[in-house]
């Protein structure tokens, strides 16, 4: 969430941020608004409150003087006063949770190297690692390799749970473990990340904090229950919730957390896209990367967290692209955002794998996560990052189409022959 006195100090630059991710500004209008009206009603009171003072010391006067019926007469002024004074108060609570409720409808402003533009045309491509490899056959896309080497069940996945999910089997479930275990091994072994298994169900607070609500309610799925509680869409939320409402320590920071869970989006808004498959699916699963660091900290841990998802590509030998996404492109919460990029033979294009936000101190304002540097310095709030490393799915699907062979087999990355039980191919 933005600072309300940022907002208030740097209206322009805030509209112009706004307009640059291409999001109405009226809600900034009515801010403005509510400022005006709450600064009128806090001056008001202040004047109240002074007669008030001023009354009761004259009532103290008056009974000293003996003039009781004076007393008793300023006595009723002192209560009426009183009562427009909690009239005002209430007033400037109303004013303050309708400004509250106006910031929390408000994405982060991008950083000023973001690339401008609506959507992911404007996106700026900044690094390409390996070429995409020439077939000298037709390559099938993962669902007829999936379905023909029988470790890929949609059909049955529709029966027992509707459209947009599947079942892996045999071999195909054993690489998705496998990819899990990699993936982990790899954050924790050599990247520094404390592995963390969260819960998958969050409450409101933590759905507010990451700055899913109140923006993102339709694509949470919720459970029937009076406590608020929904299915995670991503471990993000309980992850970068982990310290919400605490003081750190500056000389813990960075803290750095990455967790396997499964994710539950409704993908509202995104019927007819991506159906085919499971690249765009109701559940799934990722391994994400957190970090909660200092404010001057936050811009080389986004480049570093954006190369240590890069590094599980590599590792598979898998095709990619890295690209910053346009202010109209950009995740909510964030102030600029890297996608790593997956080569699809089947598609011949590159699609997203694995998204790495820096979010500035938007989270944590929502959360109040903040660190003291010291003694008796004030606290401040943090800066948050988040980075998928990787989507489990997708890097299955990768896998399938970059490794088949003419005959329809599939070869496994010889970095995953450990976790596959020394299997080396499919089919």
């Amino acid at each position: 969430m933005l600072d309300l006195n940022f907002v208030r100090e740097n209206l322009e630059a805030v509209r112009e941020g706004l307009r640059a991710r291409y999001f109405p500004t009226e809600a900034l209008d009515q801010f403005v608004e509510q400022d005006a009206e709450r600064r009128r009603i806090i001056s008001e009171a202040d004047d109240v409150n002074q007669a008030r003072n001023a009354a009761s010391k004259e009532i103290g006067d008056l009974i000293k003087s003996g003039k009781k019926d004076e007393a008793e007469a300023k006595k009723a002024e002192v209560a009426g006063l009183k009562e427009k004074q909690l009239e005002l108060e209430t007033k400037r609570d109303a004013a303050e949770a309708a400004m509250h409720e106006l910031l929390a409808g408000l994405p982060n402003v991008p950083a000023e190297d973001v690339p401008v533009g609506a959507d992911e045309n404007a996106n700026k491509e900044i690094r390409k690692w390996s070429e995409p490899r020439e077939f000298d056959f037709e390559p099938k896309d993962h669902v007829d390799l999936g379905v023909a080497l029988g470790i890929l069940d949609l059909e049955r996945a529709t029966k027992i749970a509707g459209a947009r999910f599947s079942i892996f089997n045999g071999l195909g479930a054993q690489l998705n473990r496998a990819l899990i275990n990699f993936m982990l091994d790899l954050h924790t072994r050599e990247h520094g990340f404390t592995e963390t298994v969260p819960p998958f169900i969050v409450n409101r607070d933590a759905l507010f904090g990451s700055g899913q609500l109140p923006k993102f309610e339709g694509d949470l799925f919720h459970l029937k229950d009076e406590r608020g509680f929904a299915l995670i869409p991503t471990s993000e939320v309980p992850l970068v919730n982990y310290y919400a409402d605490e003081i750190l320590n500056s000389a813990d920071l960075p803290k750095r957390l990455t967790a396997y869970s499964p994710c539950f989006r409704s993908e509202a808004g995104s019927y007819g896209r991506d159906t085919r498959g499971v690249i765009r699916l109701h559940q799934f699963e990722k391994v994400e990367m957190i970090v909660l660091c200092k404010p001057e900290e936050s811009e080389s841990e986004h480049e570093t967290m954006t190369l240590y998802a890069e590094k599980v590509l590599q590792l598979l030998g898998l095709p990619y692209r890295t690209v910053v996404l346009s202010t109209g492109d950009m995740g909510f919460g964030a102030k600029k955002t890297y996608d790593i990029e997956v080569w699809l033979p089947s598609q011949s294009t590159y699609r997203e794998i694995s998204s790495c936000s820096n979010c500035g101190d938007f989270q944590a304002r929502r959360m109040n996560l903040r660190f003291r540097r010291g003694g008796s310095a004030k606290p401040e709030f943090a800066h948050t990052l988040n980075g998928s490393g990787l989507a489990i799915g997708r890097t299955w699907i990768a896998i399938l189409e970059n490794y088949q062979q003419p005959d329809g087999t599939i070869q496994i990355p010889e970095i995953l022959h450990q976790y596959m039980g020394g299997v080396t191919k499919i089919g």
